[in-house]
């Protein structure tokens, strides 16, 4: 990853760009250019800072494409394609961009761009003392997702009242740092027309608004010339290494039948050529010929026929399938996606060939042992594929249901057409809840009032982050989909999770949870969330037996039954951001953020063994 350009040439958009040495910069996992180290985001190499160019630079192998038509359709892009290796035996892999431009000298004290202190090439040092250079550590963001180095011209001037002071020749600015204190107001900046200020106050909401400093819509991933005028939202300072500074928008799907099967797999290279014959209505003879020189049959069993069949297969199951709006309000656990999975992980694979991708059974029943009370099923994958793809990207606030389709950044100057994306091969078990049980418990009034107090939470802040792009009318429709249901199988997933990194020989990393939840669906899977062979050691499909799953049910409830914060944990009015946490902690049940699908909100324990004053309402303790 990371290889900077190295001569002057004329890029798109008027920009100066460097030609593409073959010297990499660095490099990261695959998987971090989907989670941590994607399009628009910052890392810091060396000593130096870049920020992670668009898809339409990256030099990506056609011939390592990700095949998962479910997913392609939902996203509507024609393929998948993982990140160019850290080393790529041709081209640059993935280019980066310096950002942010400013940098200090902590010698000369200087603040300026990067290119304006003469630094030796291959070197990031002052030209005049010879000192190491850094980058600035503030950088501006707004909720549309566009960034910008820190305006400290403005910050100095428009906090003085520089009145006259733009009749100075020269504004040359210094950073200094005065040691009384660690706060920001140590850190001043100075002007050579002799106006100065501190950095104080520089984190508030509106502390450039209010100094009219607008957000100018840049988006320095994309180059120059890439701007966006007319961003009304209200920029905000942010540190360089923040968390806000880039949230991913992560998209994925499971391979199930019939995509997941052998057959599939070989025809997806030659489906969109298959295809156009049938459209084209040409002769099953025509047809079979076409397939027996695609090169599908060789080393396989499949006759032409067979192949033929499963093209029409393909093709009817496309025409009959409408991708699910976007824009809408429900969590990604109630799409039709999840929807799909949840069928084929509910009544499993009668039977599997040894390519196939999915293979879901039902574990032997043990009279000795019956399913815990509030589980009704439970089934052992023992294959799973999953395809994880980033659709885009958000800043200074997390991506939620009811604005981010208002705030996705462009991930490319223009469309690509293919978007990248991970494969996650492993294995898993998926249990569903007793549908009786959880609507008799989930009607019940102290659950549905102890549940709408995050509900209630979660609904004014989709309010508040919806206000820029949203009438009062609109707003005020928006309501939060969080219910009791799926407050209980998230917060049931962690302690889950929790007590198998302890049994499975997997750590809490390596687990990851998916939810299914709508009026329809109570369901959850636990699989290995690895990249690599290491995902499919068979520990966490032992977990799906009926004896295991007694056990370690019982003694997950037993472990959350206590937290080592109590009592301020259970009792806890707000927790988490937003107060989307009521029970809820890193001592019982807060994972590793890779591992949780919502960044470890909407949990609250009570759900599952009641409440300090009511333990009767928790869903495994409750007599309905």
């Amino acid at each position: 990853m990371g290889e900077r350009r190295n001569r002057r040439a004329r890029g798109d958009g008027g920009e100066r760009l460097r030609e593409a040495s073959r010297t990499p910069l660095g490099g990261v996992r695959r998987a971090q250019m989907i989670t941590t180290y994607g399009v628009g985001s910052m890392v810091a190499i060396g000593d130096q800072s870049y920020i992670i160019s668009g898809l339409d630079t990256w030099n990506v192998d056609g011939s390592e494409a990700i095949y998962e038509p479910r997913l392609e359709r939902w996203l509507g892009v024609q393929g998948f394609q993982p990140p160019p290796a850290a080393n790529p035996p041709s081209g640059d892999g993935v280019r980066v961009r310096l950002f942010p431009e400013f940098y200090s000298c902590a010698n000369c004290h200087d603040l300026k761009q990067f290119r304006k202190f003469g630094s030796p090439r291959g070197k990031s040092q002052c030209g005049a003392c010879e000192k190491p250079l850094t980058p600035s550590r503030f950088v501006i963001a707004c909720e549309n997702g566009h960034l910008d180095d820190f305006p400290y011209f403005d910050w100095v001037h428009k906090r003085t009242d520089a009145a006259g002071s733009s009749q100075t020749s020269r504004h040359d600015l210094s950073l200094h740092s005065t040691g009384r204190t660690a706060s920001l107001r140590s850190v001043v900046i100075r002007c050579s027309c002799q106006k100065e200020a501190s950095l104080e106050g520089a984190f508030g909401r509106r502390a450039l608004q209010n100094l009219g400093i607008k957000c100018q819509g840049n988006r320095p991933w994309l180059g120059r010339g890439a701007e966006q005028a007319g961003c009304e939202a209200t920029p905000r300072t942010l540190q360089r290494g923040s968390s806000a500074a880039w949230f991913p928008i992560n998209r994925s799907a499971l391979s199930i039948p019939p995509w997941s099967e052998t057959l599939q797999k070989r025809i997806h290279p030659h489906y969109k050529m298959l295809k156009t014959l049938l459209e084209q209505q040409v002769g099953d003879d025509v047809a079979m010929e076409v397939i027996k020189g695609s090169g599908i049959l060789p080393g396989s069993n499949f006759t032409p026929q067979e192949v033929l069949e499963a093209v029409r297969r393909r093709w009817r199951l496309e025409e009959s399938e409408q991708p699910d709006p976007h824009g809408h309000e429900m969590f990604e656990s109630a799409s039709r996606l999840r929807r799909e999975e949840y069928e084929k992980l509910t009544y499993g694979t009668a039977t599997v060939d040894r390519g196939d991708d999915f293979e879901c059974t039902k574990p032997p029943e043990d009279p000795d042992s019956p399913l815990p009370i509030g589980v009704g099923r439970t089934m052992q994958v023992q294959r799973l594929r999953e395809v994880r793809a980033l659709e885009s990207f958000t800043r200074v606030e997390a991506p939620d249901p009811a604005t981010v389709e208002h705030r996705k950044a462009a991930v490319a100057r223009a469309a690509t057409g293919w978007l990248p994306a991970i494969e996650v091969s492993g294995e898993g078990v998926f249990l569903t809840l007793d549908m009786q049980r959880l609507h008799d418990w989930e009607t019940r009034e102290e659950v549905l009032l102890r549940a709408n107090r995050i509900r209630d939470n979660h609904t004014a802040a989709l309010r508040r982050r919806a206000m820029a792009t949203a009438g009062s009318d609109e707003i005020k429709k928006i309501e939060s989909p969080v219910s009791a249901r799926y407050l209980l199988l998230h917060t049931l997933g962690h302690a889950l999770i929790n007590e198998w990194s302890l049994e499975a020989g997997y750590p809490a990393a390596s687990l990851r949870e998916r939810l299914y939840v709508s009026g329809e669906m109570a369901g959850l899977l636990i699989y290995t969330a690895t990249s690599d062979s290491a995902g499919s050691l068979g520990g966490v499909v032992a977990q799906g037996e009926y004896k295991r799953i007694r056990e370690s049910l019982k003694s997950a409830m037993n472990r959350v039954s206590w937290c080592s914060q109590d009592p301020p944990c259970m009792e806890t009015d707000t927790g988490g951001v937003d107060g989307l946490n009521l029970a809820a902690c890193y001592a019982c049940v807060l994972l590793p953020e890779t591992s949780c699908e919502v960044n470890n909100i909407f949990l609250d324990r009570a759900m599952l063994i009641g409440a300090s004053e009511d333990d009767s309402m928790g869903y495994f303790t409750s007599g309905a």
